[in-house]
Formats: structure tokens, C-alpha cells, sequence
């Protein structure tokens, strides 16, 4: 299960004020970043036959199913700080995080048992 904290909630609401109207969040992980994974955040207006969507406060978040094998139990904040605002990403699958907090690792049986 995914979980989006009411302060990551009320700003992806925030930004989804700026979308067409019937469009979903897309969470999803992507090669690359500083430690080998990263976070790619998107509003997309198509849902594919493989795709999960979860209702989380107030959020209709669209995973896709290879991304959710590493992003189940996930945890999504946001907050604000001197350097501005910025979503927060708590995975208890991540082996390490990047210092930016959006890059991370997966555990090698992780990656080799789900290929």
C-alpha cells in the first residue's frame, strides 16, 4: 500500500488545479538519478490495463505495475523549508538514499527477484 501524507495531498491538489480536468497523479520509479532510481511524478490523462489506482486522500494515483513491486509501502510528505518546498519519499524498499532525497536503490534481491 501507498500512503500520501494530507500536506503531500493538498499540494498535488494544488498543482492539479493547473491540469485539464479528469486528469490523474502518476507516481512511478525510472532508471537513473544519483543512486541508480528515481521518482517521476506526472499528471496523465490514460490509465493502461496493468495499472493500479488507489484513492488516497482525495487523490486518484495511478502506479504502473512494474514500479509498484518497488514502491509498495511507500510513503509520500511534502514540506517546505528554506530551499523552498519539495516532495519527501519514504521507502522502506530503498537500500540507500541520495542526499537530494528523490534518488535511491533497491536491495539486489529485490531487482534479481522481480525480473
Amino acid at each position: 500500500m501507498i500512503q500520501l501524507s494530507p500536506a503531500a495531498a493538498n499540494e498535488i491538489q494544488r498543482l492539479k488545479l493547473k491540469q485539464p480536468q479528469n486528469v490523474l497523479f502518476r507516481l512511478a520509479i525510472k532508471p537513473g538519478g544519483c543512486s541508480g532510481w528515481f521518482y517521476d511524478m506526472s499528471f496523465d490523462e490514460t490509465v493502461k490495463v496493468s495499472d493500479r489506482i488507489f484513492d488516497l486522500n482525495g487523490i486518484r494515483l495511478v502506479v504502473d505495475a512494474e514500479s509498484l513491486k518497488y514502491i509498495d509501502g511507500l510513503t509520500v510528505d511534502y514540506s517546505e523549508d528554506l530551499m523552498g518546498g519539495g516532495f519527501r519519499f519514504q521507502n522502506p524498499q530503498a537500500n540507500a538514499i541520495c542526499g537530494c532525497g528523490n534518488s535511491f536503490d533497491l536491495h539486489q534481491d529485490l531487482l534479481v527477484n522481480n525480473q
